[in-house]
């Protein structure tokens, strides 16, 4: 099911399909993208992997529709799956309650880095998520990571510095965008 669309690219549920599970395992096994991600159960050593993550994402989004998710990101010149975008409750620093600050997020292929997919698949998702009435939607980013610091910093968000309210109090470098106050 697709969720967004933009000039060249689909935001749709991962699927278990096999091209789906395969490059689920092709994104999350690569050590240049796990670097940037602290869960404890990345990179993925195996294939049969991914349909667990996928598992765990359907079952931490099953009460929001289609309003918060973590989807995939698909070229619609038939290119492929590019990665992932993710617009979801931020978890508490105990990492078991949901709080009510909204992230967005991505999380991309290598060979999909470079071409503008990460803001043009976020753009329209916190667009959307404010027009929804959320007063203000997060991206959190490991200090470490400057490419995805410079994709909040082109999506409009505002440097907040580095804090530690979410995901077990890691320090991240947060960013919001603010809906716009009304006239």
């Amino acid at each position: 099911m697709t969720v967004l669309t933009t000039e060249r690219l689909l935001v749709r549920n991962w699927t278990d399909s096999p091209p789906d599970l395969a490059r689920l395992h092709e994104i999350y096994s690569r050590p240049e993208v796990a670097r940037f991600l602290t869960v404890p159960w990345l990179p993925l050593t195996g294939p049969e992997q991914a349909a667990a993550l996928l598992a765990r994402w359907r079952a931490r989004h099953a009460d929001h529709g289609d309003r918060y998710g973590t989807w995939a990101v698909e070229r619609r010149d038939g290119g492929g799956v590019v990665g992932t975008l993710l617009l979801k409750p931020l978890p508490s620093r105990d990492e078991e309650v949901l709080t009510d600050d909204i992230e967005v997020g991505w999380h991309l292929h290598p060979d999909a880095w470079g071409h503008g997919y990460a803001t043009e698949a976020a753009r329209p998702a916190i667009e959307r998520e404010l027009a929804l009435g959320t007063p203000q939607v997060f991206a959190v980013v490991s200090p470490r990571n400057s490419a995805s610091m410079a994709v909040a910093r082109r999506l409009g968000m505002t440097h907040l510095g580095r804090r530690t309210d979410w995901y077990g109090g890691e320090e991240l470098e947060t960013f919001v965008r603010s809906a716009a106050p009304p006239v």
